[in-house]
């Protein structure tokens, strides 16, 4: 067992010598980015596990961790991990956990302290927690995200959007079921190996597309497109919203999900929103610029080679940030903030009408950014077909499907109409 070090405020450390020997779990959120994630830290001489395991029984676990009144998310993210450490197929002296930090108003940013009170009620303090963030908080001796590192990220991140924006429109109409599948197995080993290049990334792009392009498809018009908005874990987690993209597929839906890429601009706009209306932060305004600048030119490529295809780009950040305006100010940015307003004022612009926004019970900024905003959507676009589904640990599974299957109802309903007008 490695020596335990603590900071002045008694915070355990992760030091160079748990490096070498530590396992380190993380929790899943996007099945496709955070495979990369753990490949990446691999690469990089870290030893990470995703977390994929399903069940009642992490519900279970998170319950008798944290209280019940607790941002599902985070109940969902705690009893993953203590649900991995009791198993009994870890060396608790050598196992960390870590976990991402926004360091915003949203009670995201304390995950992190709720997750050591589990491991203390559960007596297992010697295990080191460690915090996944660009804020430069909570330092460790062993860990640190270098420049190789973050490019990294940043270019997997990308290369994750546009597969999953690609197979999401590809698998409903595949007529091989499962060629779909195997074309992001492919891709996802050899941009392992490639070490995710980010200076070849518009010529890697296109091949990630043309393989898309290539696969046999059926087109069919009766297809109900529906658009995915809410809290960034619920929104993307298959555990935190019950397999959500898979029950809609197997309604036959074609699913639209906004990318991970919006949110990491969203996180750097709001800083030069603080500065620009506040006078604050002048330091994080000019990092976040140039960050903001480069991250759309990333944007902004994947936009390109995707144009050139048969497929439905992504919308630009700054258009879909012009155009919610009319509904919401960009200095609303607790939790998602005003980028789940734009999701769908987007999402019905590019004329997927039909969206699910997907929210843990008693999220206050999603209930005012995605529920509190439907009404005033639903008056300047009447054709909107949009339900607010909660999720929490006692929402039963049944229920918000009966609600989702009510929603497309009213989208074939809607269909037939128009196509009849």
């Amino acid at each position: 067992m490695a020596e335990l070090v603590y900071n002045e405020q008694g915070r355990l450390l992760f030091t160079e010598e748990m490096r070498k020997e530590y396992t380190i779990l993380i929790p899943q959120m996007l099945p496709l980015h955070f495979t990369f994630l753990e490949r990446i830290f691999n690469n990089h001489g870290y030893k990470m596990e995703l977390l994929t395991t399903t069940g009642r029984r992490i519900v279970d676990e998170g319950l008798s961790c944290v209280h019940n009144d607790t941002c599902y998310p985070a109940l969902l993210v705690i009893g993953q991990f203590m649900d991995a450490l009791k198993s009994g197929k870890y060396d608790l002296n050598k196992t960390a956990l870590m976990i991402t930090q926004t360091g915003g108003g949203c009670r995201a940013s304390n995950y992190i302290n709720l997750l050591r009170k589990a491991l203390k009620k559960n007596h297992m303090e010697q295990i080191p927690v460690i915090s996944l963030n660009l804020s430069n908080m909570e330092k460790n001796p062993g860990f640190s995200l270098s420049v190789p590192l973050v490019v990294e990220l940043v270019s997997a991140i990308c290369y994750a959007d546009l597969m999953m924006l690609l197979a999401n429109q590809v698998r409903p109409y595949e007529i091989n079921k499962g060629d779909t599948e195997a074309v992001t197995e492919k891709w996802t080993n050899k941009l392992v190996d490639m070490k995710f290049s980010l200076a070849s990334f518009s010529k890697v792009s296109k091949e990630i597309v043309a393989d898309y392009e290539a696969i046999p498809y059926k087109p069919d018009s009766d297809k109900i497109k529906v658009g995915i908005v809410g809290e960034i874990y619920i929104k993307y987690a298959p555990l935190g919203n019950n397999n959500l993209e898979a029950f809609l597929q197997s309604e036959g839906a074609e699913v639209y999900v906004p990318g991970l890429l919006d949110f990491i601009i969203f996180m750097c706009d709001h800083h030069i929103v603080d500065t620009q209306l506040y006078h604050v932060r002048y330091k994080k305004y000019i990092g976040s610029s140039a960050l903001k600048v480069f991250l759309i030119g990333m944007q902004n490529k994947i936009i390109k080679v995707v144009s050139e295809s048969r497929f439905q780009p992504p919308g630009h950040f700054e258009e879909s940030k012009k155009n919610v305006q009319p509904f919401i100010s960009p200095a609303n940015k607790m939790g998602e903030g005003w980028l789940l307003t734009a999701e769908m004022v987007e999402l019905i612009n590019s004329g997927v009408e039909n969206i699910v926004c997907a929210q843990p019970f008693g999220c206050l900024p999603n209930h005012i950014i995605g529920k509190g905003m439907i009404r005033k959507l639903r008056q300047s676009f009447p054709n909107s077909n949009i339900v607010a589904i909660d999720y929490d640990p006692g929402a039963t599974r049944v229920n918000q499907e009966n609600r989702i299957k009510l929603m497309l109802a009213t989208a074939r309903t809607n269909m037939d109409a128009k196509k009849n007008s």
